[in-house]
């Protein structure tokens, strides 16, 4: 029963991926999956256990995906329509992690790394320049992004039970605080009063006992 039961299950598994009509959630699920998913926690593991040449695998693997994603932005409403199109994708994905075929490292030694090799000056000029103008937007506009960010924070926090309180407990602690302002300065005042009407009682005793001399 559980041999039949799993032959049932790849068939119909096979049936969804092959039907081009009808599979395009399951397909576009299994690329997300495959091309996605499974390598962020290879890199996990890699990371993990420290392991070199696994993680030098999936850098490859990271390079060569991001170029496919760059490309796939430009030219997915064009192809997209094709018929088996998301069904090559996973067959693409696949054959970038397979590890007898080593398709991210055959795809960047061929043609990632010639390219960038070649372009490497005009890229690092564009992303300095880049980098540059947004460093001057920032600075700029310094003022709106704080405002904007608390804004936002407080809206996020605002949705939440748990962000409520914790503005309830900002605003009390800045209630707190300049509650403790102005008593600090009246303080201030108060002492400020108390010594000059002193300076005063002073000076009028020199004067009075001048005038007695």
């Amino acid at each position: 029963m559980a041999l039949l039961g799993s032959n049932i299950t790849g068939e119909v598994g096979l049936r969804l991926l092959l039907c081009p009509l009808g599979s395009n959630i399951v397909v576009r699920t299994a690329c997300c999956s495959v091309g996605i998913v499974l390598p962020i926690y290879r890199t996990f593991k890699a990371i993990e256990r420290k392991d070199q040449d696994e993680q030098q695998r999936c850098l490859l693997y990271w390079a060569a995906y991001g170029s496919f994603s760059l490309l796939e932005v430009f030219s997915d409403r064009i192809i997209s329509w094709l018929p088996f199109y998301y069904h090559l994708k996973f067959a693409f994905l696949v054959w970038l992690q397979f590890p007898s075929v080593d398709g991210a490292k055959h795809l960047y030694m061929c043609h990632l790394r010639p390219f960038l090799l070649q372009h490497q000056a005009r890229i690092d000029r564009a992303l300095g320049f880049a980098y540059g103008e947004m460093v001057k937007f920032i600075c700029a506009h310094k003022e709106e992004i704080q405002f904007a960010r608390t804004v936002f924070s407080k809206i996020v926090t605002s949705a939440l039970p748990q962000g409520r309180r914790l503005i309830e407990d900002q605003s009390k602690t800045e209630d707190q605080s300049r509650t403790g302002d102005l008593s600090n300065s009246n303080d201030d005042s108060r002492s400020e009063d108390h010594s000059d009407s002193n300076n005063d009682n002073r000076s009028e005793d020199q004067s009075e006992s001048i005038h007695d001399d």
